[in-house]
């Protein structure tokens, strides 16, 4: 397995593509801690999925855009499991709209929800991976859009190009204790945030894809328990886009 022994936090992975990155990380050998912030039946659901595998798993309540719930979080990693050797930060949250119409509220949620918990769980995370000395990876949930920008997302667009700054940084922060940072892009997939979209523009969508049609929620998590696993031990920095083209 990829993962024995290790143990990754997952935030956001009650569903969508945290829930996919968490139950692949599971299946490769990781005891993984689901965390979520509003969601326990859909958690418990992702630990029975999980354990009925043969995995381990451990639902963790917090809203890791507040700073000492992050903090808390990692330690009740520490206290389950003994050590963190996986972060991947992918709690997420929308509020479109265009720029004139946006509320104050609607761009400090986000950034709070996309960004500053990026901040807050890597900083709590930090200090026990240096700690043990064996390394570590982190990885950070962009999105195609913090790369091209999209009409009424300025919110998330900065948000997620955020990400992908404090990525390239904590990279070279850290790489030299050999912790590897690293960011994946993904585009459409059918996540609750997409979902709700209106099938006229999930259609149009279809236009600016080359692949010409959506992901499915394993590519991405293939993808984070590579760059998870020792396999990937000489890559970090990187911003790698799972958007069939999108970007391109």
């Amino acid at each position: 397995m990829l993962l024995k022994n290790k143990v990754a936090v997952v935030t956001g992975a009650s569903r969508g593509i945290g829930r996919a990155i968490a139950e692949d990380l599971a299946a490769n050998g990781a005891s993984v801690i689901v965390n979520y912030n509003a969601s326990p039946t859909a958690a418990d659901e992702v630990v029975a999925a999980i354990t009925a595998q043969g995995g381990r798993a451990t639902a963790v309540q917090a809203n890791v855009a507040d700073f000492q719930a992050a903090q808390d979080l990692i330690k009740t990693a520490l206290d389950t499991y003994g050590q963190i050797d996986i972060l991947v930060n992918n709690a997420g949250t929308t509020r479109d709209t265009l720029l004139p119409m946006m509320k104050e509220a609607d761009w400090d949620i986000v950034l709070d929800t996309n960004l500053k918990s990026v901040f807050n769980c890597c900083k709590a995370a930090a200090r026990p991976m240096l700690r043990r000395k064996q390394g570590g990876r982190i990885i950070n949930i962009s999105s195609v859009v913090g790369l091209i920008g999209q009409a009424g997302q300025a919110n998330y667009a900065a948000s997620k190009a955020g990400v992908i700054g404090f990525t390239k940084s904590l990279a070279k922060e850290l790489g030299g204790r050999g912790i590897t940072v690293n960011a994946i892009a993904p585009g459409f997939f059918p996540t609750a945030l997409t979902t709700v979209l209106p099938d006229e523009m999930k259609e149009k969508s279809l236009e600016f894809i080359p692949l010409g049609r959506w992901g499915n929620l394993p590519e991405v998590a293939y993808l984070a328990t590579f760059l998870a696993s020792d396999k990937a031990a000489y890559i970090t920095g990187q911003v790698i886009n799972v958007d069939g083209g999108v970007a391109m």
